[in-house]
């Protein structure tokens, strides 16, 4: 619940996924019911927003939504493709509840866009940017390329906002291993309407031994390469790091660099000057 009173504390917008389907609340037996847990979140409503993950689920979803105590808007998520001929999914997408509706269109047809624009609610594209590559040390084999272009041209395509994975596949992995190559993602303006991903590559990559070593590596990467580009607060905190014998924090902090990066760069490009 930390993350969430930050955000509320610093006046961030954000919704809140809740009917979550992945880690421990893919088992049937966990009960998640975010109100009942902190019942004061409905007294900043004007913050954030109820979204609810829709599969094949609709009518459980409608369900869950006409049986909420709050009585606000709430978001769709869509990931998958979805029918609109069909009643049930026609009668969820078109609730008066629905404001926001979040959808990943390289699952569904022309015509699913056409209908889902002419609904009248704000429709937001959900896309999954990042290439994802098996062994971190593939991504050696092109270092460099677009990662999207959405932030600049959302609004001419009819969308009234978009959505990403960060610097991120959008696959959920639980657990993991210690890798052969660490590899650090970040995402940077290379020219004025195009959004590219780095991929920072450690070079002693044929055993698993010396994380430390690996890291200084990519992290001397991201020193020379951010040279002459703006910096993020996630970019300088790996630059401090490059000479500090103890300066490798973890393959979980550094994806947390990642995504950091990602946000205040998006940040920037939306409400400020890059």
């Amino acid at each position: 619940m930390q993350g969430i009173d930050e955000m509320l504390t610093n006046g961030l917008s954000f919704a809140i996924i809740m009917n979550p389907k992945i880690g421990d609340f893919k088992h049937d037996t966990v009960h998640f019911d975010l109100i009942q847990q902190k019942p004061d979140l409905l007294d900043h409503r004007d913050n954030w927003i109820p979204a609810y993950l829709v599969n094949k689920d609709s009518e459980t979803v409608l369900k869950l939504i006409e049986e909420s105590t709050d009585e606000g808007e709430v978001m769709l998520i869509i990931k998958s493709a979805i029918n609109m001929d069909d009643p049930v999914m026609r009668g969820l997408l078109l609730s008066d509840r629905v404001g926001y509706i979040v959808h990943d269109f390289n699952t569904s047809s022309r015509r699913v866009k056409s209908q889902l624009l002419r609904t009248e609610k704000k429709i937001i594209e959900l896309n999954d940017c990042f290439v994802s590559k098996k062994r971190n040390a593939d991504y050696l084999e092109q270092e460099d390329e677009l990662f999207s272009e959405a932030p600049f041209y959302y609004h001419d395509d009819g969308f009234s906002g978009f959505s990403d994975y960060t610097a991120l596949p959008s696959e959920y992995v639980e657990g993991g291993m210690l890798p052969y190559a660490i590899a650090i993602h970040l995402t940077y303006q290379k020219e004025d309407n195009q959004i590219f991903v780095h991929h920072f590559v450690s070079d002693t990559n044929l055993s698993q031994s010396d994380p430390k070593r690996k890291f200084k590596e990519a992290a001397i990467k991201v020193e020379r390469f951010f040279v002459d580009k703006p910096h993020t607060d996630a970019v300088n905190d790996i630059i401090v790091r490059v000479n500090d014998s103890d300066g490798y924090p973890g393959l979980g902090y550094l994806k947390k660099l990642s995504i950091s990066n990602h946000l205040e760069l998006m940040n920037r490009i939306l409400f400020e000057e890059v």
